[in-house]
């Protein structure tokens, strides 16, 4: 099974992500974390990528195909992965069909997650992650128990430079401009599942991710 979620920059994808992991068995992928894994362990992957991220420029989507590939490959994903920043426009999905085409696999599901941009915005500039151990806590809605320190480990919680508001404007921008259009090719193929998060309306993250497992039960 092969999900991708799409949202807007905190719209809640990695949370729901983690619960779907777990209910389903399956890894959540990331390009960030594909991306640091090759370029720590030298792989030839790697040392493509850091010819790229060295000079600041864009990886080329495919040198980022072939390193999802490698990682399909991989034990742990057998039965699946759920992608979590990738993709991120439309070139980029098109050109995955065709991998998983050539693999003989398919995309099983998109779910795309709706948050209010207000909601959005307050969660960026409110979020503190832990130095030591990553954890992500928000001072509004999920606050450590002692201000500026982690309940885990007891690192010290600190903001993100792009976590300022006018970054995460810029960042929400680049989103509907270039991401966003995916939900119109995916409703396309029939594998878009679009649902809310949002405190507003009190739908959080166990309640979203119940109502994708039941959309996969009943596809």
């Amino acid at each position: 099974m092969i999900i991708i979620m799409l949202g807007a920059p905190a719209s809640g994808k990695g949370s729901v992500s983690e619960i779907l992991a777990k209910e389903l068995n399956i890894p959540t992928v990331s390009s960030g974390d594909i991306f640091r894994k090759h370029i720590s362990e030298g792989t030839e992957i790697g040392k493509k990528l850091n010819e790229y991220v060295t000079k600041g420029e864009l990886v080329p989507d495919s040198i980022v195909l072939e390193m999802l590939e490698a990682r399909l490959d991989e034990a742990d994903a057998k039965d699946g992965v759920i992608l979590d920043g990738f993709v991120r426009t439309i070139p980029q999905a098109e050109a995955l069909d065709k991998m998983l085409e050539a693999r003989n696999q398919k995309i099983d599901a998109v779910v795309n997650l709706e948050t209010p941009t207000e909601e959005i915005l307050e969660r960026v500039t409110n979020r503190r992650i832990c130095r030591k151990c990553k954890a992500v806590y928000n001072t509004v809605l999920h606050p450590s128990k002692v201000e500026g320190v982690c309940d885990n480990c007891g690192g010290e919680l600190y903001q993100r430079d792009d976590d300022t508001l006018e970054k995460a404007k810029n960042r929400l921008e680049v989103y509907y401009r270039e991401t966003a259009p995916l939900t119109e090719y995916y409703k396309n193929t029939g594998v878009l599942y679009s649902t809310t998060l949002s405190v507003a309306i009190n739908r959080m993250k166990d309640e979203v991710a119940q109502d994708v497992l039941e959309y996969l039960r009943n596809k």
